[in-house]
């Protein structure tokens, strides 16, 4: 069990509500210490269960409480952890702390025995792994004059990730002076057991570097940040009593995350160096942490170089700490309250009453914490891409019917309005309009000096049955009147007998109409092609968005386009056979012929002698009763002389014959063919586009997709596998969150047996 370091940025809720000072959480007054049974079991479940939880990796995710201590070099914290943990920390030239060591303590009954360990929470380029790793290093320790040369060694390995961390175990001494880095963030773990231990966890952050190389003391810092800015951190700062207090690093950077020195606590080292005359700011120091919101300051006092040279051990350095403050002038004066500030002893046993009352608050909290990341870490898995199959040719072969169906309901048509089918409903009423709006505006009357303004013609009210709206000529320049219609029939005459015009008259007419068919035909076609196209770019990127970095997206998307593209042609040539065809008059519908042609020959043929003949509007006029008197006297009078049941209409026949009649009948002729045709052609254009490019598409298209993907034959599965392989960021973020996941759950059931 040990504590490392974490990545600054975490998912944790960073506004912990944390008590106004320190002596909030655990008061120093309390009747508790190492002698309460109770307490001490307390304490140890409570530091267990936060070990237990760094150990799953769960410092990554969560604001886990720890100690941290901060100081610049040479401020006397390395003599401080030394007091603290009983052991010795290398002091060669070089061999300053240069990454965190954690420092886990526990009282045991076993003999005294330390395991020392690697936690690499960063990769050889410095990138924060999203598992952390924890090496062993070496077999355990049970003599404390053997721990200085494996943290040494340790840290060796720490800064030359390259040669392999097990490599210094055994390395030579000139080995030990290699440095591949100067610093760095994985950590050293020491699990300190024995009879003679305080139960405690900390972790000693490598010396701020006050000048020295611009890059390393950023480094530095920045590590020191990571841990401090976290509200569950309590930060141990070390402050040398011999230099100005406004003038240390550490003290500064500690008041710029915790403003308030609500969780701080102050050491002050080498009370033997204060310059004469300065005791009483250090002094006051004691004393003014006992306000309300004031940092809580304690001073100790450790071996000075010639003590260690000396071979001062242990028990002599805190025996003469002891002496120190018990004698020494102004500390020895000191009321009882403050003296309970000085020495590691007391140093010691208020960080393990502190770090278990910040502990005590915050396993609730934590569980609170663990299960909010819980459901956001298994929301944000869901929402990426499902990982690739290890049967990549049946997944791809499951991708491919599944997008085949998509298009099959696509082409079908669905309820929805929002349909393809929906969507074309609307262009085919217009490709509707646009061909009825060719036909023929035939004029049985001569031509006017002015066509614009040239009388309307009665409405076909023979239509009205059969087209839902009128269509009225929109060009009058367009207008074809009788006497054009007749000059081009005698000017067509070859050997015909009198009063028989060639054929080629109404093919010419019928073949004007139908070259106007093509351009609406092809708007129809354009926009069928382009909704098409549209829709299944869409199907596509539904089916295979996630499959876009092995080119599987690209693949189908380009196999289907193709594919739509050669229906499209084939629908682009359907239209051009249908239009070469009726350039052909042609119809078998004999009876609607007849009887459109028997219409709009009346109708052509009374307006004309509407046109001409008072006789005729007088028959029509029903309104003037001297007329209506004439009429019927005339009807009697026919009578009379025996011609029976005449009706009033066919009196029209009593006109002179009319020389334009022939070119009344061609009108005719082309007219009622137009209404057979345009009929046929507004039906068969979208039939066939449907058939050949919408239906037509699917036709083939599952076989069109497994022989373009090439996923058949002896390379297939490798094919299929690197079709469907993903981009790294995702495999890297899907990796990244199942690994939190795991620690998440493996620190849920870590806190559930903490709870028990």
């Amino acid at each position: 069990m040990s504590m490392i370091i974490s990545d600054s940025s975490t998912d944790a809720d960073s506004n912990i509500e944390t008590p106004t000072s320190l002596a909030d959480t655990v008061s120093a007054d309390t009747p508790v210490g190492l002698s309460d049974p109770q307490y001490v079991a307390k304490k140890r479940h409570m530091l267990d269960a936060v070990n237990r939880l760094r150990a799953t990796g769960a410092h990554l995710d969560l604001d886990i409480p720890v100690i941290a201590v901060l100081g610049s070099q040479s401020a006397g914290k390395s003599s401080l952890i030394e007091a603290i943990s009983g052991i010795t920390l290398p002091r060669a030239a070089g061999t300053c702390t240069r990454c965190p060591t954690e420092c886990q303590l526990s009282r045991s009954v076993e003999p005294w025995r330390c395991v020392v360990s690697l936690r690499i929470v960063t990769d050889e380029d410095g990138k924060v792994l999203s598992q952390p790793q924890k090496i062993e290093f070496g077999d355990p320790i049970f003599s404390k004059s053997l721990v200085t040369e494996r943290i040494r060694r340790a840290q060796c390995a720490i800064l030359n990730p390259d040669a392999g961390y097990h490599h210094y175990l055994d390395a030579s001494p000139d080995e030990l002076e290699d440095r591949q880095l100067s610093f760095s963030s994985n950590s050293i773990c020491l699990e300190i057991s024995g009879k003679d231990v305080d139960d405690l966890s900390f972790v000693d952050l490598p010396g701020l570097i006050v000048g020295g190389e611009p890059r390393e003391a950023r480094f530095v810092q920045q590590l020191a940040e990571e841990y401090i800015v976290k509200e569950s951190c309590i930060i141990l700062v070390t402050i040398a009593c011999e230099t100005d207090f406004e003038n240390q690093s550490a003290h500064r950077l500690a008041a710029q995350f915790d403003p308030y020195g609500s969780r701080t606590i102050g050491v002050l080292t080498k009370p033997d160096r204060i310059p004469l005359g300065e005791e009483a700011i250090w002094v006051n120091k004691i004393q003014s942490g006992d306000k309300a919101g004031g940092i809580e300051y304690f001073s100790v006092k450790n071996p000075d170089s010639q003590d260690i040279k000396r071979g001062i051990t242990y028990e002599q350095a805190r025996e003469g700490e002891a002496d120190f403050f018990l004698t020494r002038a102004p500390w020895s004066s000191l009321e009882w309250l403050y003296r309970r500030r000085l020495g590691t002893d007391k140093l010691t046993r208020r960080l393990g009453e502190v770090l278990s009352g910040l502990i005590s608050k915050r396993l609730p909290e934590l569980q609170e914490e663990l299960d909010r990341l819980l459901d956001n870490t298994n929301r944000d898995i869901s929402r990426l891409p499902k990982p690739p199959s290890s049967e990549p040719v049946a997944e791809i072969l499951t991708l491919i019917t599944d997008f085949v169906r998509s298009v099959e309901d696509l082409v079908g048509g669905s309820p929805d309005e929002n349909g393809l089918i929906q969507a074309l409903r609307e262009p085919r009423v217009h490709f509707k309009k646009a061909v009825r709006q060719t036909a023929p505006d035939f004029r049985p009357l001569e031509r006017p000096n002015d066509v614009r303004a040239m009388p309307d013609l009665p409405p076909l009210t023979f239509l009205f049955n059969e087209e839902e709206e009128g269509y009225e000529p929109s060009d009058p320049s367009k207008a074809i009147f009788v006497e054009d219609v007749m000059k081009m029939a005698n000017s067509a005459i070859t050997r015909e007998l009198p009063n028989n015009f060639p054929y080629i008259i109404i093919k010419k007419y019928i073949g004007s109409f139908v070259k106007q068919w093509d351009l609406p035909s092809q708007l129809y076609f354009d926009f069928v092609q382009k909704e098409l196209n549209g829709r299944v770019r869409l199907l596509v990127e539904a089916h295979f968005s996630q499959y876009a970095h092995g080119h599987l997206k690209q693949a189908v998307m380009d196999i289907v386009q193709n594919h739509v593209q050669g229906c499209a042609d084939a629908a682009g040539r359907h239209i051009e056979a249908l239009l070469e065809d009726e350039h052909e008059p042609f119809t078998m519908n004999e009876h609607y012929y007849l009887e459109y042609r028997a219409n709009f020959f009346a109708y052509y043929k009374g307006a004309r002698n509407r046109a001409k003949s008072n006789f005729i509007r007088n028959l029509e006029d029903h309104r003037d009763q001297d007329m209506m008197t004439a009429l019927n006297e005339a009807m009697s009078s026919l009578t009379r002389m025996g011609l029976q049941a005449v009706k009033a209409p066919s009196l029209a026949s009593l006109l002179p014959p009319d020389p334009m009649e022939p070119a009344v009948g061609i009108m005719a002729d082309v007219r009622a063919y137009f209404q057979i045709a345009y009929k046929r052609f507004v039906d068969n254009v979208p039939m066939g586009i449907d058939r050949t490019m919408l239906r037509g598409m699917i036709a083939g298209l599952k076989e069109v997709l497994l022989k373009g993907l090439a996923i058949s034959g002896p390379d297939g599965y490798q094919r299929c596998r690197t079709l469907l392989s993903e981009p790294e960021d995702i495999v890297e973020r899907r990796s990244e969150l199942q690994k939190r996941r795991q620690r998440l759950m493996s620190a849920r059931k870590e806190l559930v047996d903490a709870f028990m």
